[in-house]
């Protein structure tokens, strides 16, 4: 259900379930916890891609691995957050390495939160990023209510949220999103290459890039700035920063170890 390949200093996860559009089940949700934890200490992975087999990216939760109990109880969809969705979207944007995302086809319900919990994402012009929750009675979950208005704003989000009506990914791009929208037969080598320079770039720098970033809706300027100027005391130490500099005077391209200090 998952595959992962590594080349370039890239490990590409796909989401391999196509039959049924990539959704999530309670197995698929273990194997990629696993592949991703196994990634986070590879010393050789500089980068992930993460994109879905098929005609679509991900439609979010597989109903039918959520089969209610033959007398009626409810089934409890907070512990299925609380245990699988939660998990794998925290994995993501604390993982110390950039995550590009590919999206194929349609990103539906806790898709779209999958895709969105990623460092870029990059969609094929025939994409779509559907909320569909509303159609069957809940909530954008997997951080959709916290992400959405962050990147849209109240009223884009409040929109797609409450018509769970299809968004194009020229669309989703022009609002802000997402990162860029390109021709499907362009997506994957698109995807490859930005993941691959990536790749290539100053791991620790970029890490810290990606963290500080993430953390700064959380606090006030005042921390900020002082985290800032803790992350640039240990960069500064840095080879990469050492490289980087050489690199700019003697006006050639910087070869970054990867070395975290």
């Amino acid at each position: 259900m998952i595959l992962v390949e590594r080349a370039n200093g890239v490990a590409r996860v796909t989401l391999n379930r196509p039959e049924r559009l990539n959704s999530f089940t309670a197995a698929m949700h273990g194997e990629l916890a696993a592949a991703l934890d196994r990634i986070a200490e590879d010393g050789e992975v500089r980068a992930v891609l993460l994109t879905g087999a098929g005609r679509g990216f991900c439609a979010g939760q597989d109903l039918s691995d959520r089969v209610a109990p033959a007398d009626g109880t409810p089934i409890d969809l907070g512990e299925s957050i609380e245990r699988h969705y939660a998990p794998l979207i925290r994995r993501l944007t604390i993982l110390p390495k950039p995550v590009v995302c590919a999206v194929n086809g349609v990103a539906a319900g806790a898709g779209v939160s999958v895709a969105l919990a990623c460092d870029i994402v990059v969609a094929g012009r025939s994409a779509k990023f559907i909320q569909s929750f509303a159609k069957v009675g809940l909530i954008p979950d997997s951080g959709g209510t916290w992400v959405l208005p962050r990147l849209v704003g109240q009223a884009r989000a409040l929109g797609l949220a409450l018509t769970g009506d299809a968004l194009s990914a020229e669309r989703a791009a022009a609002w802000g999103l997402i990162w860029d929208c390109v021709d499907d037969d362009a997506l994957i080598d698109t995807a490859t290459a930005l993941a691959e320079r990536l790749a290539a770039g100053p791991a620790q720098g970029l890490a810290e890039t990606k963290r500080l970033i993430r953390a700064a809706s959380g606090t006030t300027l005042d921390a900020q700035l002082d985290a800032e100027r803790d992350a640039m005391r240990v960069l500064g130490c840095s080879d990469d920063y050492r490289e980087g500099v050489a690199a700019f005077l003697g006006k050639r391209a910087p070869v970054f170890g990867g070395t975290r200090n």
